[in-house]
C-alpha cells in the first residue's frame, strides 16, 4: 500500500538526514499544514525530516501502522538514523477545536513536548493517554514514529491549532522542545 501511495502521480517523498532527533509528517497535503510545520521545526532544530506529500486532488489516508520502512528506502534510512521522533498529525473533533493531543510510546518526550507547547501557544495540549481518543494515541509498534530505538512522540494538532494564526507559535515551541535538554535526556 505505501510503495503504491509513494509511486502516485504527484506524490513527493522527502527526507533529510540530520540530527538523532526526526520531525515526520506521512499524511503532509492530506492533513493541512502538517508538512509544512514539520519542515520548519526540522529546519530551525537541526533534526532529521521525513515527509510524504500528497497532492491536493489524491486525499489517500494510509494508516501510519501501514508505513512499513520495508516498502520506502527513504523511510528506511530515517528510521535507522534517528533515535527517536516527532511525528506530525491533523485531526478534526468536535469539542476539541484548539487541541493537540501528544501520544506516542516515548512517554517522557511526550510530556516534554506537552509542556513546551502548553507555555508557547495558547492551544489546549492534552497528555494523559487516557483522555485522547484510542485511535489517535499514536501508541502501536508498527506506526514508524515508534520505531527508531527511542521510539517517539505522535503530536494530533486540530484544524484549529493548525490554523496559521498558530502557526509561528508551534513552531518555536517545538523546536524549542526538540533542543531541550530535557528532550535529548528523553532519548534525543
Amino acid at each position: 500500500m505505501l510503495s503504491e501511495l509513494i509511486a502516485s502521480r504527484g506524490v513527493v517523498e522527502e527526507c533529510v538526514l540530520a540530527g538523532p532527533i526526526g520531525v515526520m509528517a506521512i499524511h503532509g497535503g492530506l492533513e493541512a499544514a502538517t508538512a509544512e510545520i514539520a519542515s520548519a521545526v526540522a529546519a530551525s532544530a537541526g533534526a532529521s525530516r521525513y515527509a510524504l506529500i500528497q497532492p491536493a486532488e489524491l486525499r489517500w489516508h494510509v494508516p501510519s501502522t501501514r508505513f512499513d520502512p520495508s516498502h520506502s528506502p527513504a523511510l528506511k534510512a530515517f528510521v535507522r538514523h534517528v533515535t527517536t521522533a516527532v511525528s506530525i498529525h491533523g485531526f478534526g473533533r468536535r469539542g476539541l477545536e484548539d487541541t493537540v493531543l501528544v501520544g506516542g510510546r516515548n512517554r517522557l518526550l511526550a510530556e516534554v513536548v506537552g509542556d513546551a507547547v502548553r507555555a508557547g501557544t495558547k492551544l489546549h495540549v492534552v497528555t494523559d493517554l487516557e483522555a485522547i481518543p484510542r485511535g489517535l494515541r499514536g501508541l502501536h509498534a508498527a506506526n514508524p514514529v515508534n520505531l527508531p530505538p527511542q521510539e517517539g512522540v505522535q503530536l494530533e494538532l486540530s484544524v484549529g491549532a493548525r490554523h496559521a494564526d498558530h502557526h509561528d507559535a508551534l513552531v518555536a515551541s517545538l523546536t524549542d522542545a526538540v533542543l531541550s535538554p530535557a528532550a535529548a535526556a528523553a532519548g534525543g
